[in-house]
């Protein structure tokens, strides 16, 4: 919001930005997962949570001087990815030490956690017109500083691995692993693509539906992100009641499918009334697939390279948005905004085939069972 509504970007200049700080992330994302296999995922955690809160800080003293610009932007963003590309896969992992056998449900949990911790990040954020970005900035500083108490609270573990191979070895072992284990790999290849075009869709697209089509400010942006996070949340919710599932591949795929339906009405241009509820079918949707991927990934990992896997599952999750941002932002201004969901509808359906009939994905059966 702060690009396209403080600095007012058009949507190619928005997306080449989120793709800048978004693409760094593919590389550290890799080498956090090595580090992570390597060292107690919980002192890796405390070393980034104590230096990211100078993150925000750094933009309220560019804010303080009114200097914010693309370049600060683009600053602070890349900083953040950095955080969030370095840790996510000691995150993910330590999450095994924690659920013991029900890793499925300990996924669902998390998960919906996360949502309800962004829904409440949003609803901050919507402030941004009202009180200005320094408030919001400092509640993002706090956030972090109350993660790292949290996760000193884990008691610390000696690694599964330890020895002295180089990043590099250990990063092209753990793609290794990746390759030779048929299911994780198709797994993470759909949901790589469909990463691409439809998180691509709710960080670029939709903030431009929200802004040009129904002329929202960036408290109508947050209340919508919000009730999306609340279907994604509730979705969870409801998972964790069912889990475990027997075929989680099958319900992962059909959710897959079932996408278009959301995404067409959406492009259609309905009420605002109709928008609301179709943002809320997209959460429960986003909230299935997420969850369900992660899932499957999670439990089929071994030990040993589980970090390094989880990376590879969190470099599609995160690192493929900005590739869907450079194209989508061009769609949008060379298609129309509406018509930028349409590459999102398209792969749905084709991610849904190839997972039924040219994958093991539909048919994998989970070792909970």
């Amino acid at each position: 919001w702060i690009l396209i509504d403080i600095l007012e970007l058009p949507a190619t200049q928005v997306g080449v930005v989120q793709a800048a700080v978004g693409i760094p992330g593919i590389f550290l994302m890799l080498l956090g997962g090595a580090r992570a296999d390597g060292v107690d995922p919980r002192s890796l955690l405390l070393q980034v949570y104590s230096l990211a809160p100078l993150l925000p800080l750094f933009l309220i003293v560019i804010i303080s001087f009114e200097q914010l610009g693309v370049l600060s932007v683009l600053l602070w963003g890349l900083g953040m990815s950095v955080v969030v590309s370095y840790s996510s896969p000691a995150q993910q992992a330590i999450l095994n030490r924690v659920a013991s056998s029900a890793v499925q449900k300990a996924v669902s949990a998390a998960t919906a956690i996360g949502f309800m911790v962004q829904m409440l990040g949003l609803g901050v954020a919507g402030t941004m017109d009202a009180l200005g970005l320094m408030p919001v900035l400092s509640f993002q500083a706090l956030c972090i500083v109350l993660g790292a108490f949290a996760v000193r609270r884990l008691n610390p573990r000696v690694p599964a691995r330890t020895g002295s191979d180089s990043a590099l070895t250990n990063i092209l072992a753990g793609l290794k692993a990746v390759y030779q284990h048929k299911v994780i790999l198709q797994v993470l290849a759909i949901n790589f693509v469909s990463s691409i075009f439809n998180a691509g869709t709710f960080m670029t697209v939709f903030p431009f539906i929200i802004k040009r089509v129904y002329e929202g400010d960036a408290l109508l942006l947050s209340m919508m992100m919000i009730i999306f996070y609340g279907g994604a949340t509730a979705s969870n919710f409801i998972m964790i009641r069912l889990m475990p599932l027997t075929h989680p591949g099958k319900t992962f795929l059909i959710t897959q499918f079932s996408r278009m339906l959301i995404l067409g009405i959406m492009w259609i241009n309905p009420n605002f009334w109709l928008f609301a509820l179709a943002t809320i079918g997209w959460g429960l949707n986003m909230g299935v697939t997420t969850t369900l991927a992660r899932t499957i990934v999670q439990e089929s990992a071994s030990e040993e390279y589980r970090a390094r896997i989880l990376s590879v599952y969190s470099l599609g999750l995160l690192g493929s948005p900005p590739i869907g941002a450079l194209l989508l932002g061009w769609i949008i201004e060379s298609f129309g905004t509406l018509n930028a969901l349409v590459p999102a509808i398209i792969i749905s359906i084709i991610l849904f085939l190839y997972g039924v009939f040219w994958s093991d994905v539909y048919q994998y059966k989970s070792p909970e069972h």
